[in-house]
């Protein structure tokens, strides 16, 4: 009965503990928001963080996209191949990255690379009291540290999805011309054919989500860092663990959302 009572109270912990990180993270989006429609607009930050967390991720968002494509062309074209439908692989590939494999994989891997620099940036400078330097001067540090970030994985993670789906397409557009035996015209063709505005509306919207929950997420759990640099650690580590399971819950519900609107 003790141990009962033990995992009752740490369950009604964590629940009060994750109640209170979505109303943090509420909060502190609505402090964003506000600082959004406040001028000036700090242009140069926005630019260096377009630069560091967006252009700074494309090695890997190529990386993974193309492989990405690569292995579910092989995948495709071996496994419709009994049924007599390998040459549908290029229509499946394609609808596949497009919609979901492009956004939620950009999503995790940039999310994993991006939510913990953010973190540890903001991190190391609450445990050093440089946000609270930043109150005493009267500057708001969330226009000077949460909104620039915050917009940056808004803006550059529908980019960085953009090339994926691209480099995707065409690392299955390889495969499958090596193992099926098509040609890149009859490929296109495929490809014209089944993707249209609709799933291209799908993965971006989401990556829109997406860069908003690893912004927000990263730059929450910085701004509340204590304990030093193993607060820093801490913290770090969870914001990956944090950012990829709301990106894989976001994109079931995204999914839904978009399937009823869009069809």
């Amino acid at each position: 009965m003790r141990g009962g009572r033990w995992r009752d109270r740490l369950a009604d912990l964590e629940v009060v503990q994750l109640i209170g990180h979505l109303g943090g993270v509420a909060q502190l989006t609505g402090q964003t928001l506000r600082c959004l429609v406040r001028r000036p607009v700090e242009l140069r930050a926005l630019v260096r963080q377009i630069d560091l967390l967006g252009i700074g991720s494309t090695s890997v968002t190529l990386l993974t996209a193309i492989f990405t494509g690569m292995v579910m062309a092989l995948q495709f074209s071996v496994g419709l191949e009994p049924y007599g439908a390998s040459l549908y692989t290029g229509k499946l590939v394609s609808l596949g990255i497009v919609r979901e494999l492009g956004p939620v994989l950009t999503a995790l891997l940039v999310g994993g690379r991006v939510g913990s620099g953010i973190t540890a940036e903001i991190g190391s400078m609450s445990v050093t009291e440089q946000v609270d330097a930043i109150r005493a001067l009267g500057a708001d540090p969330v226009k000077r540290l949460v909104l620039p970030r915050v917009l940056a994985c808004v803006i550059s993670l529908p980019l960085l999805t953009m090339v994926a789906d691209i480099v995707g397409v065409l690392g299955g557009m390889i495969i499958t011309m090596q193992e099926v035996g098509i040609t890149w015209r009859f490929f296109l063709n495929q490809l014209l054919d089944t993707i249209w505005a609709v799933d291209l509306l799908h993965g971006l919207g989401k990556s829109v989500f997406f860069g908003y929950i690893i912004g927000i997420v990263g730059c929450y759990m910085g701004m509340r860092t204590t304990g030093g640099t193993a607060g820093v650690g801490r913290n770090t580590t969870a914001t990956v663990v944090i950012v990829s399971i709301s990106i894989l819950v976001s994109d079931y519900l995204l999914t839904n959302l978009f399937l009823a609107i869009y069809g």
